[in-house]
């Protein structure tokens, strides 16, 4: 084509789709390193990483919960959670207890202390937005298209043959 693209299977393929600054899994990459960056200082005050963060926020919203349950919502594997979760109970915010009637299934619970840190953390939020400039509805639309193309990619690796 005169206009420096090819077409490739419908789709016209531009010259500069292979430079780094054009690459969808660069920007993800840095703007999530940096966001969770930023975070730091932010959930220090707390005692948490931001790894930890998550597993609490799954917590808050409902307590207890399966180890399955949490990787489930985190998306992350139960080996990837299990050491968080020995983490916290050693900071005294869960406690980790064989469910009655399924040995094979690990309650995870929140502790007094832990229940309490949720009033510290509901500062969180709000601090993110102050730190990184953004308004509630900025992130709500960042956080919507985050979660289409989460969806996105669900969708693509369940198309995906497997080998």
């Amino acid at each position: 084509m005169a206009d420096g693209t090819t077409e490739t299977s419908g789709d016209p393929v531009a010259e500069d789709d292979l430079l780094l600054q054009q690459q969808l899994c660069f920007a993800l990459t840095v703007a999530s390193r940096r966001v969770v960056g930023a975070y730091k200082p932010v959930l220090d005050k707390l005692g948490l990483t931001h790894p930890q963060y998550l597993v609490m926020l799954c917590l808050w919203e409902s307590s207890p919960r399966s180890v399955r349950d949490i990787s489930e919502a985190l998306a992350q594997e139960p080996a990837t959670i299990s050491p968080l979760l020995r983490r916290l109970e050693t900071a005294g915010l869960i406690t980790r207890q064989r469910m009655e009637g399924n040995e094979r299934t690990l309650d995870v619970r929140l502790t007094p202390n832990g229940e309490s840190l949720r009033q510290q953390a509901a500062e969180v939020p709000g601090a993110m937005m102050a730190r990184l400039g953004l308004s509630r509805d900025q992130v709500g639309q960042l956080h919507a298209s985050m979660m289409d193309l989460i969806a996105a990619t669900r969708t693509a690796t369940e198309a995906a043959p497997r080998r």
